[in-house]
């Protein structure tokens, strides 16, 4: 569950700031790339878990009501709902999250996702779950033969160990700093397919998008929109391109479709009240 308040300044140790605009919306990564991919005309099933709290109860109604299946998320007593502190300074956001729930995924969880998964169905995953679930879950669709995309956020260097299993991997500017140590996007992406990932597609913000393959490297731009919460826009990215795909499309034209879904979120407050469906952003010009 994402808090959201809107601050003027960073505030300094033992610092009270007056903020403003405060609201609680629905969030977690994989919850914001589920809802994406389903209003955006996926059919998508999530493996997670959240607590046995009120929080937990919204989570899951916000989810079927999208359309997502949530047969395979796991209530569990232990550990309260994982949420999220969203501050807001000149209309960026900074975040703390608890995991929570999240930290209790387990191998049982993902086996139950994959059960009537198939060849050439998508397995879109983050990081904000144990990163040794997430590989096992990485190698299990592989396995299966699904399409294999990996949003590595928050960034951590654990995965890497699964990255022969990843067929598109999207980072950020930020995060591919982490795994590269190297802004070069063109010379340091060869890193990362040193390390096993088939593909790389490198989100750039305002900027748009660079796409990365062993035989080149294209840059796409981004619609020119009037930023208000940039939350969930690299979330809502991802979920758009798995959803485009799913259908057939080339990776080339998902990509276009993602941007453009991705600068409509970013004109509205919240993470998943600002994902647009599938109509918004084929009248969208750009």
């Amino acid at each position: 569950m994402d808090m959201v308040i809107e601050s003027p300044v960073l505030p300094e140790k033992g610092e009270t700031v007056k903020g403003s605009g405060f609201m609680m919306n629905p969030g977690g990564k994989g919850a914001n790339q589920a809802v994406a991919c389903a209003r955006l005309g996926g059919v998508v099933k999530m493996a997670g878990c959240v607590g046995g709290d009120l929080f937990g109860k919204d989570l899951i109604k916000t989810l079927n009501e999208a359309g997502v299946d949530t047969s395979s998320i796991r209530t569990v007593t232990a550990s309260p709902t994982g949420v999220a502190v969203i501050l807001i300074i000149d209309r960026d956001n900074r975040i703390i999250i608890d995991e929570g729930a999240n930290a209790r995924v387990i191998e049982e969880d993902v086996d139950n996702l994959l059960s009537e998964a198939g060849e050439g169905d998508i397995f879109l995953t983050q990081l904000e779950n144990p990163v040794k679930i997430i590989g096992y879950a990485l190698k299990k669709a592989k396995e299966k033969g699904l399409y294999t995309i990996l949003n590595p956020a928050p960034a951590n260097l654990e995965i890497i160990e699964y990255l022969p299993y990843v067929d598109l991997f999207i980072p950020n500017e930020t995060e591919f700093m982490v795994f590269t140590g190297d802004d070069d996007l063109e010379n340091s992406g060869k890193k990362i397919f040193s390390l096993g990932a088939k593909e790389l597609v490198v989100t750039l913000g305002s900027k748009g998008y660079c796409h990365l393959y062993r035989e080149g490297i294209e840059y796409g731009s981004c619609p020119k929109v009037e930023a208000v919460d940039t939350t969930a826009a690299g979330d809502t990215f991802c979920g758009a391109l798995a959803a485009e795909l799913s259908i057939g499309s080339a990776l080339k034209d998902a990509l276009r479709f993602a941007t453009k879904a991705a600068s409509i979120a970013v004109t509205a407050k919240g993470a998943q009240s600002s994902i647009p469906d599938r109509k918004k952003v084929e009248s969208f010009k750009f």
